[in-house]
């Protein structure tokens, strides 16, 4: 639009998303979303690495809201219910949490959103960076959770993919490939936890009712995410927190060659790997940072007032 003195407008930015990989820490993706959609800010772009994936896909196909009320309802029992216990590849088959997402929400082709979504994976042969840009939302999500020792690896377009954070925790650049001119990344990465199931998760999951069998596949679990003997490190241990080194680093490195215009931490760091219980916190600081960041972010997006009133 030209003005009577003949400059133009100025045009809007497209705005991009970088949802970081980061296990239940990534409950935050969920309240900064709801907090820029406050603020008038509607990202065109989502680009996710991991949980940020699952997050980042709700987002894109409307389920947002509802994805949200479902998390914020969760107790270790249901968390623990969701989990098909596997030791071939992984712990954790994926396949009840998936299953019970695509029974409940939208699962669309990705080509036919009017935002546009990049999942990050890992190709297990190779050890390439494969983004993935087509077929449907949950299978493009599920490709990028496969994180080594927990979640089993998923086969896609003819190989076995494994999670995205062991490439790019936090796809800045995927965004920006994808025609992002602002980015927003939530780096999740930036707290490392050394337990994966905190002491109050250990202790509600042995307090809840259950059966005999639930009991047993529940012992087995916090088996596998105890922190050892005491003096030596289990066996998961020793390969989360490897990973978690391992994404740190890489994120660090990454970001500081193609850094965000918004770098968004969540400060989660009593969050063990598999607190998916307390998404009504996560979500909180999640919200609460778009708050105390709400300036900067508006002063590279442009202050969206049409939006806003």
């Amino acid at each position: 639009m030209t003005t009577e003195m003949g400059s133009q407008e100025p045009v809007q930015p497209v705005v991009g998303l970088a949802l970081g990989s980061g296990s239940a820490r990534g409950w935050a993706h969920i309240g900064v979303i709801q907090a820029l959609d406050e603020i008038g800010v509607h990202p065109q772009v989502v680009a996710g690495t991991s949980i940020g994936a699952l997050v980042g896909g709700a987002y894109v196909t409307g389920s947002l809201n509802a994805f949200a009320d479902w998390v914020e309802s969760l107790t270790v029992k249901d968390v623990f219910g969701l989990l098909d216990i596997s030791f071939s590849g992984g712990m954790v088959k994926g396949e009840k949490l998936f299953s019970f997402f695509q029974n409940n929400h939208d699962n669309p082709e990705i080509e036919t959103l009017d935002k546009k979504l990049v999942t990050v994976a890992t190709d297990m042969a190779s050890g390439r960076e494969v983004w993935i840009t087509k077929g449907r939302m949950l299978d493009a999500a599920r490709a990028s959770c496969a994180l080594p020792g927990l979640f089993s690896p998923v086969k896609m377009q003819g190989r076995w993919m494994l999670d995205g954070g062991l490439v790019n925790p936090v796809p800045v650049s995927a965004a920006r490939a994808m025609g992002a001119d602002v980015v927003i990344a939530v780096n999740l990465n930036a707290q490392l936890v050394g337990a994966h199931l905190s002491r109050d998760t250990r202790s509600q999951a042995e307090g809840e009712e259950s059966t005999a069998e639930e009991r047993s596949i529940w012992q087995k679990m916090m088996d596998y995410f105890a922190s050892g003997d005491g003096q030596d490190p289990g066996f998961f241990d020793v390969v989360a927190s490897s990973i978690n080194i391992m994404q740190d680093r890489i994120t660090r490195s990454r970001m500081a060659g193609d850094p965000p215009e918004v770098t968004l931490v969540p400060m989660l760091e009593d969050f063990a790997l598999m607190d998916f219980h307390r998404a009504k916190e996560a979500i909180a600081e999640g919200r609460a940072l778009v708050k105390r960041y709400e300036a900067d972010i508006l002063a590279w997006v442009g202050s969206p007032i049409a939006d806003r009133v």
